[in-house]
């Protein structure tokens, strides 16, 4: 009966925690500012996108840069907001699915229209291409997790709707390191109260980072007394600070009318933080089976 027990605890616990384990799931990367970088360009006479005329922005003059990839660095994204309120996007795509490297690009149609090849689109100020060729050129490229773009130099040139004279300029992005990603580890201690007042199982336990997080911790309590089945489920939270394990404590309230007593139970806990630099939540889980003590 006690393995059976087990099999059945686990089961209805993982229904609420989840999966187990140290994950991330990550939600699309988010845009990042840009530290340094600059982006120009300048056209022909009669392209339609610039006018003939020539663009400079630069983080150095206070326009505001932002890059944006895909999780799997297969496109890049700048955004340019002027100082002087101009507005302008630059894209970056590699053929389907496959990352951005270093390499020059022959482009199908502009992005997002370029089905499988590579696409180029410089917009913006209120300007269009319906459709438009070109080529653009990666000299270097560096990305971190999830779309962090570290370093971008390019050079590109665009014919808009089938036009001879074109658009002509590079970009060229110098960010840091990207940040550390968020690690967590959770400890459940294998000593717990049954209390006797309001028959919760009171469990405890520590949680540990690499950064400062908030950490919510879930989960549930099962356990066998005189034959009935008891389960409860408890949530709490806590601040992490690194360097040192964080304590919590949590209690399972029962679900019936049957209070938790002394005697081993089952706790399946899990912990999550919310990493904020890559959009995405880092949990880890544990199972343990925790010896409550009456009081």
């Amino acid at each position: 009966m006690q393995g059976s027990w087990r099999k059945a605890a686990l089961a209805a616990a993982l229904s609420i925690v989840g999966v187990s384990g140290g994950m991330a799931l990550a939600a699309p990367a988010q845009a990042q500012t840009v530290e340094s970088g600059s982006v120009s360009f300048s056209g022909d006479p009669g392209d339609y996108i610039t006018g003939g005329g020539s663009y400079s922005y630069s983080t150095d003059d206070s326009d505001q840069l932002t890059a944006d990839s895909p999780r799997d660095n297969s496109r890049v994204t700048v955004s340019i907001s002027g100082y002087n309120g101009d507005q302008w996007s630059l894209t970056f795509d590699a053929p389907g699915s496959a990352a951005l490297v270093p390499g020059t690009y022959e482009t199908t149609n502009r992005y997002p229209y370029n089905g499988a090849g590579p696409g180029l689109d410089l917009s913006g100020n209120g300007r269009g291409c319906d459709d438009a060729t070109g080529t653009f050129t990666i000299s270097n490229a560096v990305f971190g997790f999830n779309g962090y773009v570290q370093t971008l130099d390019a050079t590109f040139e665009q014919y808009c709707n089938g036009a001879t004279a074109a658009a002509r300029g590079e970009v060229h992005i110098a960010n840091p390191p990207p940040p550390e990603r968020l690690e967590l580890a959770l400890a459940v201690a294998t000593d717990g109260i049954a209390h006797r007042v309001n028959g919760n199982a009171v469990l405890h336990g520590t949680v540990t980072c690499n950064k400062p997080v908030s950490v919510s911790l879930d989960g549930t309590v099962t356990q066998i007394v005189r034959k009935v089945i008891v389960r409860g489920s408890f949530s709490t939270g806590v601040t992490c600070t690194p360097g040192s394990p964080t304590p919590w404590t949590a209690a399972a309230v029962p679900t019936g009318t049957t209070p938790f007593g002394k005697g081993l139970a089952e706790a399946i806990t899990r912990a999550i933080g919310y990493d904020t630099p890559y959009d995405e939540y880092v949990f880890v889980t544990d199972t343990s089976t925790v010896r409550l003590t009456r009081s």
